[in-house]
């Protein structure tokens, strides 16, 4: 038979995206299906994962995100080697995520409540925390005590960041005291835990908050499943550790799906009595 050149050469012109496979029910999605869907499987409610620039526009009103510290990196203190230099790992992640750091923060408005917004970014080294994310998320909160309106921030993490050592453990003790002045000064606070959040960031910001929210079928807790396991010798309880195993024991307050979540975020920040708002803080920001 044959060859057929115009075959192949209209396969090569098939954009990658075009169609999806859905790692939960494995079914094949149309790329704009899933994109209309807000990267959640139509079929199954599996909830894909997606970066900080989609979750922020999936959340807040149009134009109306200003970005605060948007310039802050990390620096290699411990000269950390392992596989590869800290430092050039920290150079690919920015490469990929066009981003100097993991945590993204600042403002905007959910149909027209102004709050200060946060958010992981994953795939910048696996939304790890160290010494400038503490600092962000410190910043984040001392930015809503200020102004007197709600604090929003949006968890995707692995925990806290090796490469930084004891500085990483740190922001765990750092972030819970901002946001035990917060609390003090009568802020608010809401917390949403998406797939996976883990390690110091669950044990310190993510789980500290007023209400806290999380996505279906989302991997929350400290050390994973096989290391538990592994330490009490015994087989864990089937679902453990997702958000609804966490819904039945009392330790988030709701699931929602990342459709539904702006439309929650709304009727909650509507509950709130007007405050008095404060003075834009002056620090820099970027768009």
């Amino acid at each position: 038979m044959g060859s057929l050149p115009w075959l192949r050469h209209k396969k090569r012109d098939i954009p990658g995206d075009l169609w999806v496979r859905c790692s939960g029910c494995k079914q094949t999605i149309f790329g704009k299906d899933l994109d209309d869907a807000f990267k959640v499987c139509p079929k199954c409610g599996h909830h894909f994962p997606i970066s900080s620039h989609l979750r922020i526009a999936y959340t807040l009103d149009p134009a109306t995100w200003h970005e605060y510290d948007a310039g802050m990196g990390a620096v290699d203190a411990l000269d950390f080697i392992d596989e590869k230099p800290y430092a050039e790992k920290l150079e690919t992640s920015a490469s990929r995520t066009g981003l100097r750091e993991a945590m993204r923060y600042g403002l905007g408005r959910v149909d027209g409540h102004q709050i200060v917004f946060g958010v992981l970014e994953f795939r910048f080294m696996g939304g790890s925390m160290g010494v400038v994310v503490g600092e962000k998320v410190a910043r984040a909160v001392e930015l809503a005590r200020d102004l007197c309106i709600p604090l929003v921030l949006v968890s995707a993490s692995g925990g806290a960041r090796m490469h930084e050592g004891i500085l990483s453990l740190m922001q765990m003790a750092k972030t819970c005291a901002a946001l035990a002045t917060l609390r003090e000064s009568g802020g608010f606070y809401i917390s949403l835990c998406t797939h996976p959040t883990t390690g110091g960031v669950t044990a310190s910001w993510a789980m500290t908050a007023d209400i806290i929210l999380a996505e279906p079928e989302a991997l929350i807790g400290f050390a994973g499943p096989r290391v538990i396991e592994g330490t009490i010798k015994k087989k864990l309880p089937a679902g453990f550790q997702t958000s609804e195993f966490l819904l039945e024991k009392g330790q988030v307050d709701m699931i929602v799906s990342r459709q539904e979540f702006r439309t929650t975020l709304s009727r909650l920040l509507r509950y709130l009595p007007e405050q008095p708002q404060g003075t834009l803080a002056s620090r820099g920001h970027s768009t």
